[in-house]
């Protein structure tokens, strides 16, 4: 996994849909944000992952944001996950993008599902 914040596209519906490339940062991180840490855990379990959930969505992204960027300062691996597609097309997250790379700190994507047009399904 690259150093910083990293924005991992999850499975549209069925979650054998999850990229090699995705599996493996989720893996690798030591912290994962997610908008529902319920349904996150289910895809970390599906892999096997035991990785610290913090959750971020719309009603505590302002108020996460400083220990987010205290974990990427100090060197952690962190993703960020939407409940399904790509992050920041209709989820929380761009504000905590755009203070990282305000900070200089590390910013990357994992490329997968995309969500536009497509109901979620589970």
């Amino acid at each position: 996994m690259p150093d910083g914040l990293v924005l991992v596209s999850t499975p549209i519906g069925n979650l054998g849909d999850l990229t090699p490339r995705a599996r493996e940062t989720l893996l690798a991180a030591d912290l994962i944000l997610c908008e529902d840490t319920r349904y996150t855990a289910r895809l970390l379990a599906t892999i096997g992952a035991k990785v610290k959930l913090w959750p971020l969505h719309e009603h505590n992204e302002d108020a996460a944001i400083p220990a987010v960027l205290a974990q990427l300062r100090q060197g952690r691996r962190v993703a960020l996950v939407s409940d399904a597609g790509v992050p920041l097309v209709s989820d929380p997250g761009y504000r905590l993008v755009r203070a990282a790379l305000a900070a200089g700190l590390a910013v990357g994507a994992v490329p997968g599902a995309k969500s536009a047009g497509t109901p979620r399904v589970q």
